[in-house]
């Protein structure tokens, strides 16, 4: 499939997705977003796809590719839930910021590989030990004050979220490693 259809077809999941809340919103009075929630949205799902897309044609392997629509589903994830609801206490706790180094951890060191999946591998496992990292400074090491600090706080509850979403991210490397092992080849496609 060419450059230009998968993009379409990225643009075309995205406001069918974005549908959804819409539709709800005119049944219940449970999901309530506003203009630039559904623009925060188009924009992290068109960018997650456009994406998975760009990166996935790079190697003609299924494993890569798994391992590239695992690793994008995490940063996907990751910016959804900590907008949404914070991954350590509330959204408007300081230390979620701290959770925007796990993506940029990725794509640094994904362009750094330039996307090999050895490479990719690395900085998927690089990212996992980032993610655990910044949960245990945002518990441990640096504690909110004042109107930011929460002591309702489960530190249970917080390490199992935040240990799936840092597996998530295994899960990726590990894929490109085995990716790595099968000999993908470079996928040289003119759009």
């Amino acid at each position: 499939m060419t450059l230009p259809k998968s993009i379409l077809r990225v643009a075309l999941a995205t406001g069918l997705l974005l549908l959804i809340p819409l539709l709800a919103m005119q049944f219940t009075q449970e999901v309530v977003w506003t203009f630039s929630d559904f623009v925060f949205a188009g924009v992290l799902l068109f960018g997650t796809g456009t994406a998975y897309v760009l990166i996935a044609r790079k190697w003609n392997n299924t494993t890569y590719k798994l391992a590239v629509g695992v690793g994008v589903a995490a940063g996907l994830l990751l910016v959804w839930a900590n907008a949404a609801v914070g991954l350590v206490g509330s959204e408007d706790n300081p230390a979620n910021l701290l959770y925007l180094g796990v993506p940029v951890v990725a794509l640094t060191g994904a362009i750094m590989a330039r996307f090999r999946p050895l490479g990719m591998s690395n900085a998927m496992f690089a990212a996992s030990l980032t993610y655990v990292a910044i949960t245990a400074i945002a518990l441990f090491v640096w504690t909110p004050t004042g109107a930011a600090a929460e002591p309702q706080v489960h530190s249970v509850n917080v390490l199992v979220a935040n240990g799936v979403f840092a597996a998530i991210w295994a899960v990726s490397g590990w894929l490109f490693r085995r990716a790595s092992a099968t000999g993908s080849t470079l996928h040289q496609q003119v759009a």
